[in-house]
């Protein structure tokens, strides 16, 4: 395949009900490339899972408006049916949820939950695809995994159920992993080894890979190249080491300031101040002007443009400044 497996220009989410329209995703642009890592990074209500979701079009369709466009191994994502949407979500895309014991059902062994996607999307028979349900939970390293084939998901702990839904996600051996925070409700320990065994998955089966997270430290892990989402817009993009190293937009320069690392002992951690914006009243301007120490009345009441900090390096800002490490 040549060119991008995904591209996403001018991507729009808006949430209605009967008082307010929340604008959840506000015009983002982003491709991404075989076998290419991209984090998302951003704090909750920044638009990231809500991104992930648009790609695989399971937003409720009654109250949300989708717009602009989005490309995902030659599929137009927003103008496909409900038939060709089941093909592809499994067979094309994949994603990974931030709580498997609310992905997997619970009346239902994991064994067959696995066997019955593989069934959906390949011509196989059950005893085939319970082959592969047993595979792929020997490939994520469950152990005792021809017994695990026929537990519950709530007999498993939460990494081994975390585990097991990684495994499911890549039963069909998708072009396109979406992972949604997949480790946030997990310990210290079991979270290093879920995102090993991501990273180590992703390049045995040469997936493209979208991983959302608020930690900047699990991005740095896991990313070759990061977008950092505010009010629903990417804010900055570049390599993942431009955007740690390098960065330039006020708003990860405070995320990079207020996390904790072991040099910051006896000293007082820099937090963000103020709050992200109410999406249902976005601001006429800098959507993080109000949070800012840099904003001035051009900040507060026109959009910032798009500034070429280096080849592939972005920040959308009026006064970008270089930070380096």
């Amino acid at each position: 395949m040549t060119g991008p497996l995904v591209s996403v220009e001018g991507l729009r989410v808006l949430f209605k009900s009967a008082d307010r329209t929340v604008h959840a995703v506000n015009g983002v642009d982003f491709a991404l490339q075989p076998g290419e890592v991209l984090g998302l990074l951003g704090e909750s209500g920044s638009g990231k899972s809500v991104t992930l979701k648009a790609l695989l079009r399971l937003l409720p369709a009654s109250r949300t408006t989708l717009s602009g466009k989005v490309t995902v191994a030659g599929h137009d994502v927003l103008s496909m049916d409900e038939r060709a949407l089941r093909q592809y979500r499994g067979g094309v895309v994949s994603m990974i949820f931030q709580e498997p014991m609310l992905a997997f059902d619970p009346v239902f062994t994991v064994g067959d939950q696995i066997a019955e996607a593989v069934m959906r999307h390949e011509d196989v028979g059950r005893a085939a695809a319970r082959g592969r349900a047993l595979e792929m939970l020997e490939r994520v390293r469950i152990p005792s995994a021809k017994r695990r084939l026929d537990a519950y998901p709530h007999e498993m702990s939460g990494g081994m159920r975390q585990r097991a839904m990684i495994a499911l996600a890549l039963a069909c051996k998708p072009q396109l992993l979406l992972a949604d925070e997949p480790t946030t409700a997990l310990d210290a320990t079991v979270q290093i080894q879920i995102l090993l065994l991501l990273r180590e998955l992703q390049k045995e089966f040469g997936m493209a890979v979208i991983f959302v997270t608020h930690d900047v430290g699990v991005a740095v892990e896991v990313s070759d190249r990061m977008a950092v989402m505010y009010g629903g817009r990417i804010v900055e993009r570049g390599s993942a080491a431009d955007v740690i190293r390098r960065t330039a937009h006020p708003y990860p320069q405070g995320l990079l300031a207020s996390t904790v690392h072991g040099a910051m002992r006896g000293t007082r951690l820099e937090a963000i101040p103020g709050a992200p914006p109410d999406l249902s009243r976005m601001p006429t301007g800098c959507a993080f002007a109000p949070r800012c120490r840099l904003a001035d009345d051009t900040c507060r009441s026109v959009a910032p443009p798009i500034a070429a900090l280096a080849p592939g390096h972005e920040a959308e800002c009026h006064q970008p400044r270089v930070l380096s490490a």
